[in-house]
């Protein structure tokens, strides 16, 4: 059984979905979610643990060995993304039922635990296959059901964020197609390891730089990278608050690793970097990302619109490590991109519960909330810490690693504005706590109940893993350095 690992992680929740339609009844149905995602969580575990003590594994599917056949190949920087996908769902999955049963009606709750276990299938094949056009396979998977689930948000306004998402991931879709074919043209396999064999004698040729260009153009897209990040903010608001939630903390993290694979394990650092002028544009899109997302966001009147434009800043800062081309530099990345996904998971999280008990998320609405619900409250004032880089929580640990890599390079300047554009987080998050803890509730309002268990449990378990992996840095560090010296062909 622990020799199948990395085919199960895919097929579990793949078969888990279309089951859903026997059981009869929501909670049924959510039970059994929970415990197909609690299961791939913990694929998750054996897989990372497995990568780290014996190295990269490889599984072959069909009886036809790679790259004839279709591979599933799991190394530390793909086990690390698994991990965040699961763990993020199953934590979330545990207030799904008590969320969804005042945002979607009963009639589609089944439908949206189906499409969920769809979308987890998608994100977790992308990360596992050996093979690039799975990943087009398994993009378009995770896609077609995040559209379905974000048009299940009561509001009507939904509608239009689904459609404005469904236009540009299908644009950013077809450009990563585009891109796979091109490189298949040239080289004549799809598997990963032998493209990265086989395009570097091909690589000066035109057909692979518009290759490149087309791929990174796509992913950029499902990225959300500034400025293509229009479809993600009316996402994140209009859908219902799990699906906020889940995607928040996990699909542009999907989107990151493509970025970080096909640049460092196939096309190659000295390409990417040195061929193509890659660095000097990531890292002005990372830098434009964070201030001007961060200066929208503090103008926002819906707290779900903040938290939004602030994960386009926030995809700004990994782009920052990203574009650094260095190993300090993606390792910042790498720890980024699991402590932002603690981060916003527990924020959203929390919206949901404000959500749940008075229906709105708008800033007005959040006045005396501090005292009316003080334990949701107060686990979003630590995220929003954790987010503004505050010692002792994530937040911290990633602005840490991300300056130290910055001085490490000489880019004394670049380090001195992620500093400066964590006081623009400041200012975001400060409006939430002024409203919340220092203006008198409406009167006339009856009186807000403290949001339910079933929320509270979850929301406190992503608050406290922001400060457990804000002190004690050794997993997270040690996994995300060691992913970096794999890419960089650096011994551990």
């Amino acid at each position: 059984m622990l020799a199948h690992l990395p085919i199960l992680q895919v097929i579990v929740p793949l078969m888990a979905a279309p089951a859903c339609l026997i059981l009869s009844r929501p909670k049924l149905v959510w039970l059994f979610t929970l415990l197909v995602s609690t299961i791939t969580f913990f694929i998750s575990i054996f897989l990372l643990q497995q990568v780290m003590s014996t190295g990269t594994v490889s599984y072959e599917l069909g009886g036809w060995s790679p790259p004839w056949g279709i591979e599933y190949r799991i190394d530390k920087l793909n086990a690390f993304i698994a991990l965040i996908i699961s763990g993020v769902s199953t934590v979330v999955l545990l207030a799904a039922q008590t969320s969804i049963e005042k945002e979607i009606p009963e009639n589609k709750q089944t439908l949206f635990y189906i499409l969920y276990l769809l979308s987890l299938t998608g994100m977790l094949g992308i990360v596992t296959t050996g093979d690039a056009f799975n990943v087009f396979v398994f993009l378009e998977i995770s896609s077609l059901s995040a559209y379905s689930l974000i048009a299940l948000g009561k509001d009507r306004r939904a509608l239009w964020a689904s459609f404005q998402y469904l236009i540009m991931g299908t644009i950013g879709a077809t450009f990563i197609l585009i891109g796979i074919g091109l490189m298949y043209q040239m080289t004549g396999t799809l598997n990963m390891v032998d493209l990265a064999a086989r395009l570097p004698e091909v690589a000066e040729t035109r057909t692979v730089t518009t290759a490149y260009v087309f791929f990174i153009i796509g992913v950029c897209l499902k990225l959300a990278l500034f400025p293509l990040h229009f479809w993600l903010p009316n996402a994140y608001t209009y859908a219902p608050s799990i699906v906020t939630t889940f995607f928040a903390a996990t699909s542009t993290k999907v989107a990151a690793y493509l970025l970080i694979r096909f640049t460092f394990s196939i096309f190659g650092v000295s390409f990417s970097f040195t061929t193509l002028p890659m660095e000097t544009l990531f890292l002005a899109l990372g830098l434009l990302g964070i201030f001007v997302a961060s200066t929208v966001a503090i103008y926002q009147q819906n707290v779900k619109h903040v938290f939004a434009y602030s994960s386009v800043a926030q995809i700004g800062y990994m782009i920052v490590g990203f574009s650094m081309s260095t190993h300090a530099g993606l390792s910042a990345m790498l720890l980024h991109m699991f402590n932002h996904a603690l981060m916003k998971g527990a924020l959203f999280l929390a919206l949901g519960a404000v959500m749940y008990r008075i229906g709105s998320t708008r800033i007005d609405d959040f006045r005396g909330l501090g005292r009316q619900m003080p334990l949701t409250m107060a686990a979003i004032v630590i995220g929003g810490l954790s987010l503004v880089g505050v010692p002792l929580t994530v937040g911290f640990v990633s602005k840490w690693y991300l300056v130290t890599a910055a001085i490490d390079k000489g880019w004394w300047p670049v380090a001195g504005l992620v500093l400066l554009g964590s006081l623009l987080a400041v200012v975001y998050v400060w409006r939430i706590v002024e409203t919340a803890y220092f203006k008198t509730p409406i009167t006339g309002k009856d009186p807000v109940k403290e949001a339910p268990m079933a929320f509270l449990l979850p929301v406190w378990m992503l608050v406290l893993a922001n400060v457990y992996f804000g002190i004690d840095t050794r997993m997270t560090v040690e996994v995300a350095t060691g992913a970096a010296q794999s890419l960089f062909g650096v011994a551990p």
